[in-house]
């Protein structure tokens, strides 16, 4: 662990009228009363969000995330008190500056608080010396169901970026009839070219207005091979949607335990994934989302999960109008923010 040059340390702030909320580094004997706090929280969590892993109420295997969390590079680590007693702490990590930048994140067990106003006090600590290095994007993974630490972190000048969602399982019968003219199937070896090229939509739209996404982009000659070395995997389950004969887009139904994106709090037990879905621009609007979306919904009916879970960027347009209406509810929010 270290701590940034230039950080707050010993930093003592207003907390109420009758106590005041001192900042520290998070030492060893406090991460227990920590993990405590984030039991709590995911235990509220639990109360809107009951699909969500119950094992995480437990303080030693909240303890467990925290500690992963600690024993990693370049962590730094805070954590507040009043009148002696753990009221929150906070964990800010690297993820590969490659892909984000000079970035910072608190990941969801990287942060819990008695009270949603100390997250400001907590960041305003810890941010002093991430600024000071250089690390200038910062990333929060916040529990969508609790409005008011939401909003904590909205007043600390992040805004939305990505959102992970579920729902139940559909039952027989919920899942809906496509359109007429459009056919949903299991996908063949030979619409490998296709679904190749459908890889490539997504990434390429979310480069557009309002998203902007930098990240990356691999070349059909990459996602071309990539489904051809992974096509006998029996983890993924491809689908396509035709219309008048011509597949228009394609989605991806696999075991949440899959994704990198869904680990520790975020990964909901026994739980299908909505891992990916793209249509062509000049397809949309038939109703080809929603058909693709309804197929992994009764895939991950019939593989017997209990829950779907998937995730998509809050600018996303499309993303974020099609999911909620095929039912996902938000259950956490990753936010941003950029000092420049």
């Amino acid at each position: 662990m270290f701590l940034e040059p230039g950080s707050r340390l010993g930093a003592s702030v207003p907390e109420s009228t009758m106590t005041r909320l001192e900042i520290h580094p998070l030492s060893d004997n406090r991460v227990d009363d920590a993990a405590a706090l984030l039991a709590a929280r995911h235990r509220a969590q639990r109360l809107s969000e009951p699909g969500l892993d119950p094992a995480f109420e437990k303080p030693e295997l909240a303890r467990a995330q925290l500690a992963d969390l600690l024993a990693g590079d370049n962590v730094t680590a805070f954590v507040s008190l009043a009148d002696g007693a753990v009221t929150g702490y906070l964990v800010g990590s690297r993820r590969d500056d490659a892909v984000w930048g000079p970035n910072i994140w608190v990941e969801a067990a990287g942060y819990a608080v008695e009270r949603p106003e100390t997250i400001r006090d907590l960041y305003a600590a810890a941010a002093e010396g991430w600024a000071a290095a250089g690390r200038t994007v910062h990333h929060a993974i916040v529990p969508a169901t609790d409005t008011a630490e939401v909003d904590a972190w909205f007043r600390l000048g992040f805004g939305h970026q990505h959102v992970h969602a579920i729902r139940e399982a559909p039952a027989p019968g919920e899942v809906a009839r496509p359109h007429e003219r459009l056919e949903v199937r299991r996908a063949a070896r030979e619409d490998i070219d296709a679904l190749a090229r459908l890889d490539l939509v997504l990434p390429e739209h979310q480069r557009l207005s309002p998203v902007f996404s930098r990240l990356p982009l691999e070349t059909f000659e990459e996602l071309r091979a990539e489904w051809v070395d992974s096509w006998d995997d029996p983890r993924f389950h491809a689908f396509v949607v035709q219309h008048d004969g011509r597949v228009v887009g394609s989605a991806v139904g696999c075991p949440l335990d899959v994704s990198s994106t869904h680990r520790g709090l975020t990964r909901v037990p026994d739980a299908g994934f909505l891992g990916f879905a793209a249509v062509f621009p000049e397809a949309r609007g038939l109703g080809a989302g929603r058909a693709l979306g309804e197929a992994v919904l009764a895939w991950a009916r019939e593989e017997g999960y209990r829950e779907v879970v998937t995730d998509w960027r809050m600018t996303n347009l499309l993303s974020s109008r099609a999911w909620p209406r095929l039912g996902f509810r938000p259950t956490f929010f990753r936010l941003q923010r950029t000092i420049s």
